[in-house]
């Protein structure tokens, strides 16, 4: 029997046998292949595994899976905890324990998944190494540590973070956010939407935040803020971002919501700018091929709703975002057809506004000297005036 496509097939007989000698040999290589095809197995099969692997385990077998923690995957990890704290109780937890401050990366990470069910006495003892643990480059130990502070409500690693998002380093504050994401710090939305909004990783950092609070509840209490996000989550796609984050991110129902019901210059902006998005993807073959049947479905079903919606209408309201201070208007500069708005925009002292207005003027093949002369008037960083001279 091929113990593989048994443990991950439908018959029953089957899968119940492989998961069960999975479990008792232990079978580490079969393990090892599960979590090497972690990429290419459906969600819900990787779930039935995980069931099946847990239904297997009972008070004589269960230790046996400390012989896969050197094998990590977000597939079983917390059924693994669930396992252990089950059948050993905090019975195991001298043994979780070491793993955690003295194991390979992986065996940590999975042993930050039984550490939520300590209690918080014995968590305080190793809480300096939970902090280091989650500032770790190898992402699921770091996620999982973070997760353990905030479950424990570690105050002093959320204010860490909080300082560091202040760092001149671009991918400090990056990190920072994706910390304070991981640890629920929805209190922090407000210093995540300063540092999103001058970093040249603000499409990165857009797109945490959803995780942080869905858009529908954003939209409740920053409708502006809430469209800046999706306006950088749909500038990241399909560059920074998979295809697949048009579901991952509801995007439809966003949209439909915001169409018909809360129509503005700034989610017309962000409706325009997703109607141009979605006829490149499904124009262009190349952007589909590995994507599975849901995603091509989902992102034909998009096109076909913009298709719908008149590109004259969503333009009309675009001037109200064509100011200096607008959150909007670098991404309102790329839709905008009269010459004049744009020329008025000449006299900003945002230098990227500026080099993006000339550029815009260039597109449109209307750029002359005047332009560049009244651009460089308001020029003080010497790269950018570089830039404008060469265009």
């Amino acid at each position: 029997m091929d113990l593989f496509k048994a443990i991950t097939g439908k018959n029953p007989a089957e899968f119940e046998q492989a998961a069960k000698i999975l479990v008792d040999t232990p079978d580490v290589e079969l393990f090892k292949k599960l979590v090497k095809q972690d990429d290419f197995l459906f969600d819900f099969v990787k779930n039935n595994v995980s069931k099946r692997i847990q239904h297997a385990c009972n008070k004589d077998n269960f230790l046996n899976l400390f012989q896969f923690f050197d094998f990590y995957s977000a597939s079983y990890d917390e059924m693994f905890a669930e396992v252990m704290h089950h059948f050993g109780g905090e019975n195991v937890y001298p043994r979780i324990k070491q793993l955690y401050l003295d194991g390979s990366d992986a065996q940590k990470a999975y042993a930050a998944k039984y550490l939520l069910y300590i209690n918080n006495n014995d968590i305080n003892e190793i809480m300096p190494q939970i902090r280091a643990n989650a500032l770790s480059e190898y992402e699921p130990l770091s996620a999982n540590s973070i997760e353990l502070l905030s479950a424990n409500h570690d105050e002093l690693s959320k204010k860490e973070a909080l300082e560091r998002l202040k760092s001149s380093d671009e991918f400090e504050q990056y990190n920072s956010v994706k910390f304070l994401v991981t640890y629920g710090a929805v209190d922090a939305l407000p210093d995540i939407f300063r540092v999103m909004k001058s970093s040249s990783l603000s499409e990165n950092i857009a797109a945490e935040i959803p995780f942080l609070i869905s858009p529908e509840d954003l939209l409740q209490t920053d409708f502006d803020g809430c469209i800046l996000v999706m306006c950088n989550i749909i500038s990241a796609i399909p560059e920074i971002l998979p295809l697949s984050s048009v579901i991952d991110y509801n995007l439809f129902d966003i949209f439909k919501n915001l169409y018909f019901n809360h129509l503005t210059s700034s989610s017309a902006l962000l409706l325009r700018m997703a109607k141009e998005k979605f006829a490149l993807l499904t124009e262009n073959d190349e952007y589909m091929f590995d994507c599975d049947k849901k995603t091509k479905d989902e992102i034909y079903a998009l096109n076909d709703f913009f298709t719908g919606i008149s590109t004259n209408k969503l333009n009309s309201l675009l001037y109200d975002e064509l100011y200096d201070e607008s959150d909007f208007v670098l991404f309102a500069v790329d839709y905008t057809e009269d010459v004049e708005e744009l020329e008025t925009l000449l006299d900003s002292k945002n230098q990227t506004l500026l080099l993006k207005v000339l550029n815009r003027l260039k597109e449109k093949s209307v750029l002359n000297n005047k332009h560049k002369e009244l651009a460089l008037e308001n020029t003080t960083t010497e790269n950018i005036r570089q830039m404008i001279e060469l265009l």
